[in-house]
């Protein structure tokens, strides 16, 4: 399954699922990889936490996109 770090508080990584706020799961900073940060798409390997890079940068450039405003022309 996959996940999505909302955010840190005190040593603790809040995730909410990626297919959507089912519930969020409050996981130990220490049990994620070391480069993990907010926005990432994490998967679940039985109890290690992988960081999907590819799904991350296609989730990342979807809200760039998204929340981007067309430039000006005058």
């Amino acid at each position: 399954m996959e996940y999505i770090v909302d955010r840190f508080e005190a040593g603790v990584a809040l995730l909410e699922p990626a297919q959507g706020p089912l519930r969020t799961e409050q996981v130990d900073r220490a049990q994620l990889p070391p480069e993990t940060r907010e926005g990432d798409v994490l998967i679940r390997e039985g109890e290690a936490w992988k960081v999907d890079a590819a799904a991350t940068a296609a989730r990342r450039e979807r809200l760039r996109r998204r929340f981007s405003f067309p430039k000006r022309t005058d």
